[in-house]
């Protein structure tokens, strides 16, 4: 006969190992003003990421880098009211490649962070 507390053990352990686990998620961007690889015949005055989760305003982070290294990121990132939207200013572009790398903690405290690049022809702005 098995002990009570051996069963409890056992019970325990198989109610642990059937639930479900709780999804986590994390936020990925869904929409992107400039677009990646989009070429743009004017330059942006800023640079739109929308997530498909809320992220942390605390921890964002958006750079618009030249082929030099160069940031053009202007100030602070801006989070929408609704915590999705990651805004950022831009100094003047001219034209080339430039590369958007962004970096974000979802509310759920995941880190995520990426890149893409754009292109500006033409005169800039």
């Amino acid at each position: 006969m098995t002990s009570k507390p051996v069963r409890s053990f056992v019970l325990a352990l198989v109610v642990m190992l059937s639930t479900t686990p709780v999804a986590r998620a994390h936020s990925f961007p869904q929409e992107q003003h400039p677009s990646a690889g989009e070429t743009l015949s004017t330059a942006p005055q800023e640079i739109r990421i929308k997530f498909d989760a809320p992220i942390e305003k605390l921890f964002a982070k958006l750079q618009v880098v030249d082929s030099s290294g160069k940031d053009y990121a202007v100030g602070t990132p801006q989070i929408s009211s609704d915590g999705i939207e990651l805004t950022e200013k831009v100094e003047a572009l001219k034209p080339g490649e430039y590369t958007v790398r962004w970096a974000v903690v979802c509310i759920d405290t995941h880190h995520t962070e990426g890149s893409y690049s754009f292109t500006i022809k033409g005169g800039g702005v």
